[in-house]
């Protein structure tokens, strides 16, 4: 039997919704096999970012400065989150390009936190991050990455005031 995920609304005391969400629980719960043992972490939701966010950052900001810089994605994206969020330096084998055995890596990335646990970057976080990337596009490659709306930074300030 596959695991179902479920999850619980953030609701106020005693609505019915979570009442609901708790009750479908239940009865998956009940319909597992008795013969075997289950472990089942609870753990908080948090909402991913957009599927169109996340193709606006692959597709156009990290492929125009790579193309422009002429890396491909996942070193152009390592490098980005390096110089957003700092550099580490840790250890590795030494090799005749790098004899001392220690190489720089992102402090943390836009999935996962400075330990290396699943921290997906969300909302403004995400977007400043990618304001970083673009910023970095102007400056140092002299190219121009568009917004992924013409009405983007319009709907921004206008979420901020």
């Amino acid at each position: 039997m596959k695991p179902k995920a479920f999850i619980l609304q953030k609701v106020p005391d005693s609505d019915p919704r979570r009442i609901r969400d708790i009750a479908r629980v239940v009865e998956y719960l009940e319909s597992l096999p008795y013969d075997k043992a289950y472990r089942i972490p609870p753990e908080e939701w948090k909402p991913e970012r957009s599927e169109g966010v996340n193709a606006y950052y692959w597709s156009v900001v990290n492929k125009m400065i790579g193309e422009a810089w002429g890396f491909g994605p996942n070193p152009v994206h390592e490098w980005l989150c390096g110089e957003h969020f700092g550099w580490v330096d840790v250890p590795c084998p030494p090799t005749p390009a790098n004899p001392k055995g220690v190489e720089s890596k992102p402090r943390r990335t836009t999935t996962t936190d400075a330990e290396g646990n699943r921290s997906v970057l969300k909302g403004m976080e995400f977007w400043e991050f990618i304001e970083t990337c673009r910023l970095f596009g102007a400056e140092k490659l002299g190219i121009y990455i568009p917004d992924p709306d013409p009405m983007y930074k319009i709907n921004r300030e206008r979420a901020a005031a």
